[in-house]
């Protein structure tokens, strides 16, 4: 009887928290790793061995902040009023798999309509290749706030407490909720509460009842702290807008590392032809994430993939690359978006690791990106719960702009 067993070597690993520069040997069986070897010794009698040579093997990436069913090139508000449920469907499984072709084998989609990112999860799971999908559904907004367009409007605790419980019925992964208002929803004010301190609390207090973790969109300064005093899981964003531009509160700081408060950091580049508006914004978000880092926060990189022609699906690798640059050393950007960003997601039993009872996701890549950061984009191979992912010429490519 053929041995089901894979074995899979390279010249050195990052096993998602430290780096091994010596060759590896990873012993996968039934879509989980069973070994991790490092002593240079063969695959054991019968097993199969895939030696990719000068090569880096590590973690699958894990993108905690995208959103699946936004065509990047599109207008966002315009797909998700107008375009039908097949069409956002195929769209969604063209992402996942142009984030799969990048290293990205695991995602957590932050906001989609009609819970379609929870019908994709369980395509995925009963077979058809694809990234692991966890999902919010339609995030929790105000009545014509940040992505109305998305369904969750919802205001007052009644109503709050009555969208957290639909989301839990219809099986969500956790639970989203805009804060504050957003930068690409007209008429919304990133730099204002949506929500009160009570309603928040509501909204966590529900949620942590029906076993799902919270985290919040917020750019204001004044949003972030009640959602911090509120009990949320997590940040995204965390810009620390005020009346007087972003001024980070270090009192929040303390709390959100005291609490072990997950910060989504999204990245954001500038460039030209931004909204001077937004682009006097990113030097101190950048800033600040940076202070965060330092100070104990638990900074996880992501993309908030589809939002806009800057952030196709297999963004990540570049944003990481970006991240490293203004936030970590490569060894902390690196853990940021495996095994600190599967923890983040809640995942950090199974995923985000090269270790034994982990599943077999992982990314190898050409060269060494623990000194070369940016080797993170010269994919070699990609295994999702130990099946090589079928990968062409164009897929081989992506990420690497």
């Amino acid at each position: 009887m053929r041995d089901s067993r894979l074995a899979v070597r390279g010249a050195r690993l990052f096993d998602g928290e430290t780096a091994h520069p010596r060759p590896v040997m990873v012993l996968i069986e039934d879509g989980r790793i069973v070994d991790v070897d490092l002593t240079g010794a063969p695959p054991p009698e019968g097993v199969a061995l895939a030696d990719l040579g000068a090569v880096t093997l590590m973690p699958g990436l894990v993108d905690a902040h995208t959103h699946l069913a936004f065509d990047p090139n599109g207008n966002t508000e315009h797909q998700m009023l107008h375009d039908d449920d097949a069409t956002v469907m195929t769209r969604m499984r063209e992402h996942a798999a142009q984030a799969l072709h990048a290293g990205i084998t695991t995602l957590r989609d932050l906001g989609d309509r009609g819970y379609l990112s929870l019908r994709l999860r369980e395509e995925y799971a009963t077979g058809e290749p694809g990234p692991q999908i966890l999902a919010a559904g339609p995030p929790i907004t105000g009545n014509r706030g940040h992505c109305w367009y998305l369904g969750g409007e919802a205001e007052g605790a009644e109503e709050l407490v009555a969208a957290v419980t639909s989301r839990a019925e219809h099986g969500t992964d956790l639970v989203k909720i805009m804060a504050t208002g957003g930068m690409s929803t007209k008429g919304t004010n990133p730099g204002g509460s949506q929500y009160g301190l009570a309603d928040l609390r509501a909204v966590t207090r529900t949620a942590h009842g029906l076993g799902l973790p919270v985290t919040a969109h917020a750019h204001a300064a004044a949003g972030i702290t009640d959602a911090v005093a509120a009990g949320v899981d997590g940040i995204e964003h965390c810009t620390f807008m005020t009346r007087s531009g972003v001024r980070l509160d270090p009192r929040t700081v303390d709390a959100m590392a005291a609490a072990g408060t997950f910060v989504g950091c999204t990245v954001v580049k500038p460039r030209e032809g931004m909204p001077p508006e937004v682009l006097e914004t990113i030097e101190p978000y950048w800033e600040n994430q940076a202070y965060m880092q330092r100070h104990g926060v638990r900074v996880v990189c992501c993309t908030d993939a589809g939002i806009n022609p800057h952030k196709p699906h297999d963004v990540l690798p570049g944003d990481l690359v970006y991240f490293a640059a203004q936030v970590a050393t490569n060894v902390e950007a690196l853990a940021s978006v495996t095994s600190l960003a599967a923890e983040s997601c809640g995942l950090g039993h199974r995923k985000g690791r090269v270790a034994p009872g982990y599943d077999a996701d992982l990314l190898v890549v050409d060269g060494d990106p623990v000194h070369h950061i940016d080797d993170v984009r010269r994919v070699r191979a990609v295994y999702r719960a130990g099946r090589p992912v079928a990968r062409d010429s164009e897929a081989s490519s992506r990420g690497r702009g």
